[in-house]
């Protein structure tokens, strides 16, 4: 290939699935690596943990051979997936030293390969997956591929920002405390998550097994929707479902004003907002949901990290260490009420879809934040948004929203199981 061939195919736009689709195995191979190389080199290092030689990539997208809505469908997968050979480094420098280079591939791995999806590679993420902004002082905090001084959210940083920098249109992530959701706003893009001990996440490098769920990134809702019915078997809407939406005043006190009118212009596309009964249910329900979160969460961590936290203690981010360090410091009666107040949260959404289909409620309290704006109250004000689906283990998708800024938030979308027909009714009303 001559080098003005090479520099016309660079120039090719691609986005949706079916652009990508309508590639020869040589061209989609070239059209990755040649966007990767595109990418300024401290987001591409923040955001790629590793790729496929492109020869190797080209084979497998002249391998794909099944007739699914993924068949040539190119993706990254979040570095907690054991990619047979290569090293999981879950964010971290020393996992692979503790954790021998796996032999087969993870689970969704070879779903996606059985489904014609090319996993081209993997991605960065936060440290462990603990964290909700895309920081990581190991790679590089993630930057937000079209507002450089703001951050990709996180903990799927390296997976929406490829999304979101259309090197590839689809992505896998996990999403334990919002980890797909609040990227996914932050980037302008479609996620959904699916459910806590679901196949696609059983063997991941986990955080909290009890809440870590597998997930997935799109730009656009045609490909979002035809990625769930292959990956979670989504059912089409037969009727209009019915819903509620609970505004963003509702549940944070000074939240970003823009972000509240923005949000419930969207929601109202859906559903009315809640009534007064209902809100203060599920207000009541949720008045300790954080804490709970935060104390499962991190308690299920430390056992994760309890062998390595002192001899790695230098190589762990110093925020991360302390709150695993933390999390094996709970007595027993509070980690007794925090799994009190989840069962308490699962009681009352199980009520709530006794008569509704699905809630709607935002994502996050503003856009993509810069470095400064991740502070701790930061992290709290996203949790109080997120946390509630988290500890009802349910699935969640997760809309862009547009700001009058150009930045963006999202609005999630809970139903009751991965595969219910509300999601596909959602995107089909949300393109």
């Amino acid at each position: 290939m001559d080098t003005n061939d090479r520099k016309t195919r660079v120039a090719v736009p691609l986005a949706t699935f079916a652009e990508w689709q309508a590639l020869a195995p040589d061209e989609a191979a070239h059209q990755i690596h040649a966007r990767l190389a595109a990418m300024p080199p401290t987001a591409r290092h923040a955001a790629l943990a590793f790729v496929e030689r492109e020869e190797t990539i080209a084979g497998l997208f002249a391998s794909a051979s099944t007739t699914s809505p993924l068949r040539g469908v190119p993706c990254f997968i979040k570095d907690l997936f054991d990619r047979a050979g290569v090293p999981t480094c879950a964010g971290s420098t020393f996992l692979p030293e503790v954790r021998p280079t796996p032999y087969v591939d993870s689970t969704i791995v070879m779903r996606l390969r059985e489904v014609g999806a090319i996993v081209a590679g993997k991605t960065h993420m936060v440290e462990f997956a603990a964290g909700l902004t895309g920081e990581n002082q190991h790679y590089g905090d993630c930057p937000h591929p079209r507002f450089s001084d703001r951050l990709s959210g996180g903990s799927s940083s390296g997976s929406a920002a490829l999304v979101a920098a259309d090197v590839v249109p689809f992505a896998i992530g996990t999403d334990t405390g919002g980890s797909v959701r609040v990227p996914a706003s932050f980037c302008g893009l479609y996620g959904f998550r699916l459910t806590p001990g679901d196949d696609l996440i059983r063997d991941a490098f986990p955080l909290a097994p009890s809440m870590d769920t597998a997930g997935w990134f799109t730009g656009n809702g045609a490909d979002m929707l035809n990625a769930t019915q292959v990956l979670a078997s989504l059912q089409p809407a037969a009727q209009t479902p019915r819903g509620w939406y609970l505004p963003l005043h509702s549940l944070l006190d000074g939240a970003d004003a823009e972000t509240a009118q923005a949000c419930n212009t969207a929601a109202m596309e859906f559903c009315p907002a809640v009534d007064a009964t209902t809100r203060e249910t599920l207000l009541q329900a949720w008045r300790d949901t954080v804490d709970a979160y935060v104390i499962i969460g991190m308690h299920e961590a430390n056992q994760v990290h309890r062998n390595w936290l002192n001899p790695f203690r230098e190589r762990y981010e110093p925020a991360i260490w302390q709150r695993f360090t933390d999390g094996g410091r709970f007595p027993p009666e509070k980690i007794a009420w925090a799994k009190a107040v989840r069962e308490r949260v699962n009681r009352t959404w199980r009520q709530f879809f006794e008569s509704f289909d699905f809630l709607v409620l935002p994502c996050v309290p503003g856009p993509a934040p810069r470095k400064a704006d991740c502070t701790p109250a930061l992290r709290q004000q996203i949790l109080a948004l997120t946390a509630p689906a988290s500890l009802g283990g349910l699935p969640v998708l997760s809309l862009p929203v547009s700001l009058p800024s150009g930045l963006t938030a999202g609005l999630q979308i809970v139903a009751a199981t991965p595969n219910s027909p509300v999601f596909a009714w959602a995107l089909a009303k949300n393109p």
